[in-house]
């Protein structure tokens, strides 16, 4: 480790201390969180990408001193299939619970049923940047995710009793459910699809919210990086793309100036 970490455009790599004690998976271009606690207590994943990300996870967790014996939660930002993918699998097989917005219950079930404002199957067709992305995702699993049951549905703002002490913000628009996970102890905010460096449908990089063809309501989107911008933290870990480190203010205000596709 790192995996192709030299490579920032890589669909596939592993970055240890993106900030210190965040630990990056990327796989098919899609990112999910190892995140330490200064007391040694274990750690906490922030989303799951795809079923077959979870050996990559282990990867990074071996390679941090911890084990699958280590994860105390895993916490999903929202129910989209390319954030739930070994979600089910470690409840099973490692009684690891999950931790979920309870708007997002019934996509967390059925992962592919979702209603975005726009048809997803118009977006290769007119931005063919996005085909690799799009590519690279069906490679890792993108087609083959299974729906969960969380354990833990939360509703508003909420501080959570694990490792890394994880505070869940409510960004409502690209799903109902939708949620950043904000680590203060960290200076960061895991922002899932809330705020993204990387639009997967249309290729385009930068801050910025996520295409219609994936968003169930842009303006409510844009709406809820108010709350993303009023953390005021450092560093801003997307769902999709580079990791941002000049403030999740100037995050924000490059998102919004970009608009929605």
């Amino acid at each position: 480790m790192p995996r192709t970490a030299n490579d920032p455009d890589a669909a596939t790599r592993t970055v240890r201390d993106v900030v210190p004690g965040v630990h990056l998976v990327t796989h098919g271009h899609t990112n999910c969180y190892v995140v330490e606690d200064a007391a040694g207590s274990g750690v906490t994943l922030v989303d799951a990408a795809f079923p077959a990300t979870w050996a990559l996870v282990r990867e990074c967790l071996a390679d941090v001193g911890r084990s699958a014996s280590d994860v105390k939660a895993l916490v999903i930002t929202h129910g989209h299939f390319d954030h739930v993918g070994f979600a089910s699998r470690l409840q099973r097989s490692c009684g690891v619970e999950v931790w979920a917005h309870a708007g997002d219950a019934h996509i967390l079930r059925h992962p592919y049923r979702y209603r975005p404002e726009r048809p997803r199957a118009l977006y290769p067709l007119t931005h063919p940047r996005a085909l690799p992305v799009l590519g690279s995702m069906v490679a890792a699993g993108a087609l083959r995710v299974p729906g969960l049951e969380p354990d833990h549905l939360v509703e508003g703002r909420t501080v959570l009793d694990l490792p890394g002490r994880p505070e869940l913000v409510p960004t409502p628009g690209h799903t109902d459910g939708e949620v950043v996970v904000h680590l203060p102890d960290h200076g960061a905010v895991l922002t899932g699809d809330a705020l993204v460096t990387l639009d997967i449908y249309t290729g385009r990089r930068g801050p910025r919210v996520v295409a219609r063809g994936a968003t169930n309501d842009a303006a409510t989107a844009l709406d809820s990086l108010g709350a993303v911008a009023e953390l005021d933290v450092g560093a801003v870990l997307t769902g999709h793309g580079q990791p941002w480190l000049q403030g999740s203010v100037v995050a924000v205000d490059l998102a919004r100036a970009a608009g929605v596709a």
